[in-house]
């Protein structure tokens, strides 16, 4: 059971969603990755059966992850899906073209054809993985680019040409063998 406390709420476990929405791909990216952790995603989808308790939960987690403005903006929203979409569309709605709602397959095409033409493997790649909704897209390119980070930080360590650290096994195979020769 999570209990909320003062010390609970002055901690962010991840970016509050800025009212510009500048940073709402990271945030649903952490807001959905932190709900599953607690075992409470379905909370944030259509027809859930979740409890009344987990939704007051989760709608006190996300409001707690919302920049001041917008928190006062959806106070009178109860209804965790209803705050959830809410904020998507008033998202999506800074994108329109024209009069135009843009959809996902839009946001989709855009972002894949803007690959410099040194990546067109790499956006081959990600076509070829059938993202559906862009925020999925933008998702695996979050986890990718932890990924280029760790396997950086891994090359910092250790370059190339330098000895690799020796393993344990070789190393007393090595000791053995010349025990060994000196007898």
């Amino acid at each position: 059971m999570i209990v909320f406390t003062v010390s609970n709420l002055s901690k962010l476990e991840f970016v509050a969603l800025d009212i510009s929405g500048k940073n709402y791909l990271s945030w649903v990216f952490g807001a959905e990755t932190h709900l599953d952790a607690k075992g409470l995603g379905a909370t944030i989808t259509q027809g859930n059966a979740a409890s009344s308790q987990d939704k007051a939960k989760d709608i006190i987690f996300l409001r707690h992850h919302l920049d001041e403005g917008l928190e006062v903006e959806y106070l009178t929203v109860k209804d965790l899906l209803e705050l959830w979409t809410g904020l998507r569309k008033r998202i999506t709605s800074q994108l329109k073209l024209c009069g135009e709602d843009v959809k996902d397959e839009d946001m989709l095409e855009k972002t894949l054809t803007t690959f410099h033409a040194s990546n067109l493997v790499l956006q081959q790649q990600y076509r070829e993985r059938g993202f559906k909704k862009h925020a999925d897209l933008i998702s695996c390119f979050l986890v990718a680019e932890q990924h280029n980070t760790l396997l950086l930080k891994n090359h910092e360590t250790c370059p190339p040409r330098t000895a690799p650290f020796p393993e344990a096994n070789v190393v007393a195979a090595n000791d053995q063998f010349q025990t060994r020769q000196n007898i």
